[in-house]
C-alpha cells in the first residue's frame, strides 16, 4: 500500500492516528487462518476447532502481555475500543453509579469516552465533572483533587488524538485512587505508539484498538483488573457468556469468556496477535525513539517554512507529545486544505476529530490533522510541507 503510485506519484499517508496500515505478516496470518485453519472456537470439540481455539487464547495471552496485565483472562475482546468504553460504563458505571455519584473527564476526550458517561448520566442522575487544559494544550492539574472528590469514576485518554498531549497516567491513576475512584483509561492513541504498562500505570481499567496498531479493523481491547470484571454484570448476552441457562434464569461463564457473547472476530484477533508480535520484535521503544525524531523534524519543518502562517496544536516539545500535528494554515478551511494536499497524494484527515467539546476550545470548528506512525519517514514531510505551498498558491 505505502508503495503505491497514484497518477504516476507516490502516497504520503499521513492518517495514522485515524487507522493504520498493516504489515504483510498480519495479512499473511489472517489470510492462512482462513485458508488453513479456520473453525469456531469454543464450541467444538474435534481438532480443527480446538487448535483455533487455542490460536485464539494464544492471541489473547499476546496482548495480555503487550500491556503487561497480570493475567490474559483480564483481556476481554470487544468489536472496537468505542465498544470497550460503553462495556465499562455499561456494565461497571451501571452497577455502580447512583443518582448524584460523579464522574470526571477531561476537556481533551473523544466521543467515545465522552458519550457514554453522558448516557448514563442522563439516565441515572449523574454529575460530570470535566478537567481543563491549560494554555499550552496540557491538563491542568491545578484543582484535580479538588474535581475529583467524592468522584467515583475518572476517566481519561493517555494521549489526545487532537493534541497529540501524551498525559501522566500515573500521576492521574493516583490521583483518582487517592479520592476513592477508579481510573479508566482510553488508550487509543498512546498503546500503538510506546510501551503499555498497566501495572506500572496502576489503572483499573483500559481500552484500545487493534487498528490502530497495525491490526484489523472488527477488534477492541478492554482490559480490567480482574477484581472489576468477576463484580460486573454482562454487557450482552447470549451464547458464549454463560455456564448454565435455565427457565428461570442463567449463570455467566468464567472470566473473559463471560463479556464476549456470540461468535467473536476470531479471523480479527488473529491478526491482532500476529500485529502484537509484529510490534514486540520492532519494540515499543524504538517505536517511540522513531517518531520523537519525525515529531521533531515534522514540527521544525512546518514552522521553518511557514512561521506564523501555520498554527499547530499542542505542545512544542516533542517529548510531551505523539506524532500527531493538528493545524490550521493561513486561515484557509480544513477541508480546502485536504483537497488540496489530496492532489499530491499527501493524505491527512480534516474534520473535528470525533472530539467537538475540545475543538470548540480551541476555538475551531475544524482542523487539517497530520499523524504519523512507526512506517512515516522524513519524506512524507517533506511532501506535506511542500504541498502546503500549493495550497498558499491557491488560496
Amino acid at each position: 500500500m505505502l508503495q503505491r503510485q497514484v497518477g504516476g506519484k507516490p502516497i504520503h499517508y499521513l492518517d495514522s492516528a485515524n487507522s493504520s496500515h498493516k504489515p504483510n505478516r498480519v495479512i499473511d496470518a489472517m489470510s492462512q487462518f482462513m485458508r488453513e485453519g479456520y473453525a469456531p472456537i469454543g464450541r467444538s470439540s474435534y481438532t480443527l476447532a480446538s487448535d483455533a481455539s487455542n490460536a485464539y487464547e494464544a492471541a489473547r495471552a499476546k496482548v495480555a502481555r503487550f500491556i503487561n496485565a497480570p493475567s490474559p483472562r483480564e483481556v476481554v475482546f470487544t468489536k472496537n475500543a468505542t465498544e470497550s468504553l460503553n462495556l465499562a460504563a455499561q456494565s461497571w458505571g451501571r452497577a455502580n453509579l447512583n443518582e448524584g455519584d460523579v464522574a470526571v473527564l477531561t476537556h481533551m476526550e473523544h466521543h467515545a469516552n465522552i458519550v457514554p458517561w453522558q448516557m448514563l448520566a442522563a439516565e441515572k442522575g449523574l454529575e460530570i465533572r470535566w478537567v481543563p487544559l491549560t494554555a499550552d494544550f496540557q491538563l491542568d492539574l491545578t484543582s484535580l483533587d479538588s474535581l475529583l472528590r467524592g468522584a467515583k469514576v475518572f476517566a481519561f485518554t493517555s494521549m489526545s488524538n487532537v493534541l497529540g498531549t501524551i498525559n501522566p497516567v500515573r500521576e492521574l491513576c493516583d490521583a483518582a485512587h487517592r479520592a476513592g475512584a477508579i481510573a479508566i483509561v482510553d488508550g487509543c492513541q498512546s498503546v500503538p505508539h510506546m510501551t503499555t504498562d498497566v501495572q506500572a500505570w496502576g489503572a483499573d481499567m483500559l481500552a484500545f484498538s487493534s487498528h490502530k496498531m497495525c491490526g484489523p479493523t472488527g477488534v477492541g481491547i478492554f482490559w480490567a483488573r480482574e477484581s472489576l470484571l468477576d463484580a460486573m454484570p454482562p454487557f450482552l448476552g447470549g451464547g458464549g457468556m454463560i455456564s448454565e441457562v435455565r427457565l428461570d434464569g442463567f449463570t455467566c461463564a468464567e472470566l473473559p469468556a463471560k463479556f464476549e457473547a456470540g461468535t467473536p472476530p476470531i479471523v480479527e484477533v488473529i491478526g491482532l496477535g500476529a500485529a502484537v508480535d509484529f510490534l514486540s520484535e520492532i519494540g515499543m521503544n524504538e517505536v517511540r525513539r522513531h517518531e520523537i525524531e519525525l515529531t521533531n523534524y515534522a514540527y521544525r519543518a512546518l514552522k521553518d517554512r511557514y512561521g506564523d502562517d501555520i498554527t499547530i496544536h499542542g505542545a512544542t516539545n516533542p517529548e510531551l507529545r505523539g506524532a500527531t500535528f493538528s493545524f490550521a494554515f493561513r486561515g484557509v478551511h480544513p477541508h480546502d486544505v485536504s483537497q488540496v494536499l489530496d492532489q499530491h497524494n499527501v493524505y491527512v484527515r480534516a474534520g473535528h476529530h470525533c472530539a467537538k467539546p475540545l475543538m470548540r476550545l480551541i476555538g475551531a470548528n475544524a482542523t487539517a490533522r497530520a499523524s504519523m506512525y512507526l512506517y512515516s519517514n522524513e519524506n512524507d514531510v517533506d511532501a506535506l510541507v511542500e504541498a502546503l505551498d500549493d495550497v498558499s498558491s491557491i488560496f
